[in-house]
């Protein structure tokens, strides 16, 4: 699992990412905050967020299929595991970045690098 820069790299800040209502249990969103593409899925309750584009051939992975936490490219078909952002299966080989995530009242924050 690829993580974002440590704190001891680069500063860090929490944005404001989503709201809960817009990412039901079983979905999958993309969004860009601060010029990263970045994918908030939603896997029986838990939020996570990883990079929005497929390691092998660049699509936009919010236009896959989220199945529990396995995320499957619209492309080739390659899956990752949106909890370690790890590659599952051929074509792809590289993992995605993972990124922190918390919810505060009703909104989804995001840990990003500044």
């Amino acid at each position: 699992m690829k993580e974002g820069p440590s704190v001891s790299a680069t500063r860090e800040k929490w944005v404001v990412a989503a709201t809960l209502d817009q990412l039901p249990a079983g979905s999958i969103i993309g969004i860009e905050l601060d010029g990263c593409d970045l994918a908030l899925s939603n896997v029986d309750g838990r939020i996570h967020c990883t990079g929005n584009v497929c390691t092998h051939a660049y699509a936009l992975l919010s236009d896959g299929w989220l199945e529990g936490a396995v995320l499957e490219c619209p492309l080739h078909g390659g899956q990752f595991d949106v909890v370690t952002g790890k590659a599952l299966c051929a074509p792809v080989t590289e993992d995605l970045v993972v990124y922190k995530t918390r919810t505060t009242d009703a909104q989804i924050e995001v840990l990003i690098p500044e």
